[in-house]
């Protein structure tokens, strides 16, 4: 049984080179004991035929194929359920891992027995690592307050415990989850008195899609709005809370331009705080 078993949701990604460094860079891993479960969500291009020419010569690799989308937190799920490992880390298609993220994480959650998870700090890039450099906000020890303005974790950073994960009931697949579906399950795993930590290290690259905001529906913001106001009050954070709640609503009627500079405003300012 491998100790860490990989998780990826995989949906209309066929671009071979993007989702062949996805999967090299944990190829590339220094810790070598892990499976990579990767779930093609009812992809409707060639994604399912360029995973399969990507991993066919890999054992660790296993493949899952749904003929129906079901959104990202459903494939993780099935994942979830497949994986064999102590521990579940998740992996994004089109990001990059540092070759010392597994092993990092691993030796930090055996030290660490009272941790659930753990993820690191994040590098954003376009193309190749390096030719952005911004940073992802970053809180080593995050608290409930921290889940206000933004998740204070990157959530394809994270490795988990699998009891942590399994005894939850994983990722929350309901129609008000949807596109957020990360920020409710960490959100619950703190409700439930699970605690997660950040290493200082970055060991995480994010592909910077600026294209993003323009294609979010802006009916996922309700989503989020509603997600944050249940949450921030089991997590004992109104009334503040209140505003940071409806946050997702109002960032939609803002520009594209002007809401990513007030974000990297807002993350430079607690990178140097943290």
């Amino acid at each position: 049984m491998p100790k860490i078993s990989v998780i990826m949701a995989v949906y209309n990604t066929q671009d071979r080179r993007i989702l062949g460094k996805a999967v090299r860079s944990i190829q590339n891993q220094t810790y070598k004991d892990w499976e990579l479960i990767i779930c093609d969500d009812g992809s409707t291009d060639h994604t399912w035929e360029t995973l399969n020419e990507i991993t066919r010569d890999d054992p660790r690799i296993f493949c899952i194929h749904h003929n129906k989308n079901h959104k990202a937190g459903y494939a993780r799920n099935a994942c979830i359920h497949a994986a064999r490992g102590q521990y579940i880390a998740i992996m994004d298609a089109d990001d990059l891992s540092d070759p010392k993220r597994l092993q990092k994480q691993y030796t930090y959650l055996k030290k660490h027995p009272n941790v659930a998870f753990v993820g690191c700090r994040g590098e954003f890039f376009i193309e190749n690592v390096g030719d952005d450099g911004e940073l992802y906000w970053f809180c080593r020890h995050p608290k409930p307050k921290d889940f206000l303005f933004s998740l204070p974790f990157v959530h394809a950073s994270l490795m988990f415990r699998q009891e942590a994960l399994r005894q939850t009931g994983g990722y929350d697949c309901s129609k008000q989850t949807v596109r957020v579906e990360d920020y409710e399950l960490l959100m619950r795993l703190y409700q439930e008195g699970y605690d997660g930590k950040n290493l200082s290290e970055v060991l995480y690259y994010i592909r910077r899609d600026e294209n993003q905001y323009r294609r979010r529906k802006y009916r996922y913001r309700f989503h989020e709005a509603y997600i944050k106001y249940q949450y921030f009050k089991k997590l004992g954070l109104m009334p503040k809370g209140m505003l940071y709640a409806a946050k997702p609503l109002l960032a939609g009627l803002v520009p594209v331009r002007l809401r990513t500079a007030l974000q990297k405003k807002y993350y430079m300012g607690n990178v140097r705080k943290k």
